[in-house]
């Protein structure tokens, strides 16, 4: 069962809360956290695991559009010498 409430924040934002299930494993981990400082709150804590995932998603999804303009643009017919010198004046500026 999920439930949802609304809280406000300081600052006005609105902030669900939602009750989840965890294995035992994850909560022990959680707690660990917990009492050892690293988080004021389980809350905090999957909110920042939360927050990197999101992170990692965006890096994976530039990466992967990256990855699409570069296929799709073809192969080059330039030397390995050639690239070389392009990066290196392209990092030196």
């Amino acid at each position: 069962m999920i439930r949802f409430w609304c809280i406000f924040t300081s600052n006005n934002e609105i902030m669900s809360r939602q009750s989840i299930s965890l294995t035992e494993p994850n909560d022990e981990w959680l707690k660990a956290q917990v009492e050892n400082k690293e988080y004021s709150s389980k809350s905090e804590l999957v909110n920042d695991l939360i927050r990197q995932a999101r992170k990692q998603q965006a890096q994976i999804d530039w990466i992967r559009a990256k990855l699409e303009t570069a296929e799709n643009s073809g192969f080059t017919n330039d030397s390995k010498e050639s690239i070389l010198a392009q990066s290196k004046s392209l990092l030196n500026g």
